[in-house]
């Protein structure tokens, strides 16, 4: 089962670099306390899923690259080709920018119609490589401009053509402190289309990886490649196989094997655009949890507090909410490795807060013109609070 990926605008395309370079760079590491059987049962897997048929003894990744120039594609395939061990294909898409700035709207409604069909051939091209199909990642940013907007327009049209395809979109949420001045307007119209048309979002917030840098690691200049480093070694540790002692594979059409779904919205919603928290959180109520161990002493690890009742919500019982995988295979230089993938209550203040901080421009009709001159109306941002309010009082009312 393949895995074809869509790597969206700047950070989509240097954070997918870093991901294929783990992927490969991991499944030619030692073998650790694993089996000589099992680990080239790892490396197959590995090789099946991310990449396609070697050329010139080279693997080639299962990727589609966009950007609005071609700066960034350039050196990511650059990049790739030099480091000689692994390589993209030719499946790149400059999709030229012509005076809008850095614009959600001109992403989705204007730059996502005008090339909609060159990326859409890229990507079948590249599905067509696939002997079965599982599903597409899309890594992109969350509150960047022209770029988010266009990924939630291939995330629709992946949805549209591939409808039995998982699609799982790996997003970066913002700096608390501000990148961009309409962010929290970008976030909101990216997580409310992403929401009807992905099957899964996996998340990582930009201050968590900067902090995972600074404190863990020690490092004191802190760059971009840092960060995506970090996000690709827990990305890699997720989407790598599992096998049990016996040998069997633990790889699912969903890549994860854990309920996405959450509830239809509750009764009772909040007033649009207050703040809906009204009580403390103490600890993350979640809808399911899966945890992955990789390398020694896996099997001693005490993972009994995770199948306590209470973390889960009344409507599902902790045998059905909670999955462990483990394997002896370690993950790249790690001894030891656990990766922990939740669909909780975790993002809870931050999707507020982003919300009312959105509601609280658009009040005030900030930056609105900004949207409208591409054919955006006001109506489509009150669809998108609506949608989050909604969202955020299910995840309440866990």
């Amino acid at each position: 089962m393949s895995i074809v990926t869509v790597q969206l605008g700047q950070c989509g395309n240097q954070i997918g670099f870093e991901v294929f370079d783990a992927l490969h760079t991991d499944s030619h590491c030692p073998q650790g306390l694993c089996s000589k059987r099992e680990n080239e049962a790892y490396q197959a897997s590995c090789k099946e899923r991310f990449f396609s048929e070697e050329e010139n003894g080279v693997p080639v990744a299962r990727a589609v690259l966009v950007d609005m120039e071609p700066k960034v594609t350039n050196q990511t395939l650059s990049k790739a080709a030099q480091s000689g061990r692994w390589k993209y294909g030719q499946h790149s898409c400059f999709c030229q920018k012509q005076g809008s700035g850095n614009n959600w709207a001109y992403g989705y409604s204007v730059h996502g119609p005008r090339h909609e069909e060159s990326i859409m051939n890229l990507i079948q091209k590249e599905v067509e490589k696939c002997d079965s199909l599982s599903g597409f990642f899309i890594i992109m940013s969350m509150a960047g401009g022209t770029g988010s907007g266009l990924g939630a327009f291939v995330t629709q049209n992946l949805q549209d053509q591939y409808s039995n395809s998982l699609k799982m979109n790996q997003i970066i949420w913002p700096y608390g402190t501000g990148e961009v001045i309409v962010q929290n307007y970008n976030s909101i119209l990216t997580l409310s289309h992403l929401y009807r048309s992905s099957d899964a979002l996996l998340v990582h917030e930009n201050d968590a990886l900067h902090k995972i840098c600074a404190k863990l690691m020690n490092i004191k200049q802190i760059s971009f490649s840092d960060i995506n480093q970090v996000l690709a070694h827990q990305l890699g540790s997720v989407f790598q196989p599992t096998y049990s002692v016996e040998g069997s594979c633990h790889y699912r059409r969903n890549p994860l094997g854990i309920d996405w779904q959450i509830r239809p919205p509750l009764p009772g919603l909040p007033t649009l655009g207050k703040a809906s928290l009204n009580r403390g959180l103490h600890f993350n109520m979640s809808i399911a949890n899966l945890v992955i161990l990789r390398g020694k002493d896996v099997h001693s690890a005490d993972l009994g507090g995770f199948k306590d009742s209470a973390l889960y919500t009344s409507w599902l019982e902790p045998i059905n909410a909670f999955n462990a995988w483990k394997t002896h295979r370690a993950f790249s230089k790690y001894e030891k490795a656990a990766a922990l993938v939740s669909n909780s209550q975790f993002l809870l203040k931050p999707l507020d807060t982003i919300v009312g901080k959105a509601w609280n421009m658009f009040a005030s009709k900030a930056y609105i013109h900004q949207y409208t001159k591409f054919g955006m109306e006001e109506e489509d941002f009150l669809d998108s609070f609506t949608l989050l309010e909604q969202v955020v009082a299910s995840y309440c009312n866990l």
